[in-house]
């Protein structure tokens, strides 16, 4: 198991249900910011994997 991948789409499951959250309470900029950082994480973690296959193949 890779840990950094892991950790990373833990991280964005979290950020969906806080976005997710946020939006049912009508903290709509909050959970905007939320997604987005989401969409980040989630090219971050593609970036990563990305770059672990080159090295290893």
């Amino acid at each position: 198991m890779k840990l950094i991948p892991t950790v990373l789409a833990l991280v964005v499951v979290a950020l969906f249900v806080i976005a997710l959250y946020l939006m049912t309470v009508g903290n709509l900029a909050v959970a905007g910011a939320s997604f987005l950082s989401a969409s980040i994480v989630i090219y971050l973690r593609a970036k990563w994997l990305q770059r672990d296959r080159s090295k290893a193949g």
